[in-house]
């Protein structure tokens, strides 16, 4: 008797290959979908979290994470439903986006690709699945999960830390896939706990190697967002900084306060800080 068929899994492989090959033909597709931190902070243009997972650099690249998908995603489906591959694969996906989103906030990048999603639904699999051997047309022979993920852990945090070289977008492999083993351990708490080790290495990686526990109240700060990549519109800071500025010029700098010392002396301090924060190589990232 036939098994159950993994619907979602053809839909989602179906149309992120329809919408590759339409930015494929027209590059006005590709710039409205694809990841870009000054549209999505400056401009609101949330879609982009998701979007520019259905959209890649070229077939080859689509061909690796669809064929990824197609050895892990189904079975995921028929085995534990529909419902956990949609929320692990989408929330990977956005997980790994905004994971890339605190990284290259001040950066001018751009990005694309299923890949976070994929990694996300292969953790996702490696955890559900205890003693799963890993295998796919990347790799030559078949290596135990546990050590899969930890070489992809490792991979993509050195990658990460190093500006993602080689236009791989390794943050969000590494963010896609670490939200892939919370929503399916979240949804699969049974399973998880059986698999208690997976669990172990992938948060023992996170406190350790800190791919996660990144100092985000910048990022949360609200009302900061617009202001931070439009510099057509003047921000509070901008106009102190200002007016301080202005009156260093006409009276020294012995007229101001020490609060007032304090604020220019943190401004120069961040400003060095981003200024050494250096973007990737290439500013397309796959």
């Amino acid at each position: 008797m036939n098994g159950p068929v993994a619907l979602w899994s053809w839909v989602i492989i179906g149309l992120t290959s329809v919408v590759s090959w339409l930015g494929f033909r027209s590059r006005a597709v590709e710039d409205k979908y694809i990841f870009d931190p000054q549209a999505i902070l400056a401009w609101k243009e949330y879609h982009r979290l998701v979007t520019s997972g259905f959209m890649h650099a070229n077939w080859w690249h689509l061909l690796c994470n669809m064929v990824s998908l197609y050895l892990f995603g189904p079975i995921l489906e028929s085995v534990f439903g529909p419902r956990l591959l949609l929320l692990v694969y989408f929330g990977s996906v956005i997980g790994g986006n905004l994971l890339s989103l605190y990284i290259h906030r001040h950066h001018e990048y751009r990005a694309y690709g299923a890949s976070g999603g994929v990694c996300g639904v292969i953790f996702a699999y490696i955890l559900l699945f205890p003693g799963a051997r890993i295998a796919d047309f990347l790799l030559p022979v078949s290596i135990p999960g546990w050590l899969y993920v930890i070489l992809l852990i490792a991979v993509s945090f050195l990658a990460t830390k190093d500006n993602n070289r080689g236009n791989i977008g390794h943050d969000a492999h590494l963010g896609g896939a670490i939200v892939g083993l919370i929503v399916a351990a979240a949804l699969e708490p049974k399973v998880a706990r059986a698999n208690w080790k997976i669990l172990l290495i992938v948060f023992g990686a996170a406190l350790l190697l800190n791919p996660l526990f990144l100092p985000v109240r910048s990022f949360l700060s609200p009302g900061s967002r617009k202001n931070a990549l439009d510099p057509g519109s003047p921000q509070p800071e901008t106009l102190r900084i200002d007016a301080l500025l202005e009156k260093v010029s006409k009276t020294g700098m012995e007229s101001l306060s020490a609060e007032e010392k304090v604020f220019l002396e943190g401004v120069s301090q961040k400003y060095q800080r981003r200024a050494e924060s250096r973007k990737p190589d290439s500013g397309l990232a796959i």
